[in-house]
């Protein structure tokens, strides 16, 4: 196993990383591609970067991003995002619908398995078309 855990693409067996796993690792991506945003947006008081990473970061907001993101997704990607979607995620958290809470998984999968496999660019042209960011 790698030490370099900063370059993904140096992992071993992606393809066998469980789609949970992908959820796992696309939430802490998708969440850092936020603050970042945020942080080069302008804003700079720690409670409105707060507030507005959590608002940004819920799965009702990831329902609605995955929704804009869906046209432009190749056919593998669509199956990454299928399968996160369809996974067994145990509980759903308040404020979001089983159907928003399994399309955020599905994004967060998507992500995850984007960025093990060293696809920065695809994240990011995924992340701008997903948050609408040049009308924000």
């Amino acid at each position: 196993m790698s030490n370099d855990f900063l370059r993904p693409s140096n992992i071993e067996n992606k393809s066998e990383i469980s789609v949970q796993a992908l959820a796992h690792i696309g939430d802490a991506v998708y969440e850092l591609m936020i603050r970042t945003w945020l942080c080069t947006d302008g804003i700079t008081t720690a409670k409105v970067l707060h507030s507005r990473a959590v608002k940004d970061v819920c799965a009702k907001s990831q329902a609605m991003a995955i929704e804009r993101i869906l046209p432009f997704l190749s056919d593998d990607e669509i199956a990454v995002y299928k399968r996160g979607r369809n996974a067994n995620t145990g509980s759903v958290p308040k404020g979001a619908t089983h159907g928003e809470y399994h399309a955020a998984t599905g994004l967060e999968a998507l992500f995850g398995y984007l960025y093990l496999n060293g696809k920065v660019d695809r994240l990011n042209e995924l992340f701008i078309i997903g948050l609408n960011v040049e009308n924000k």
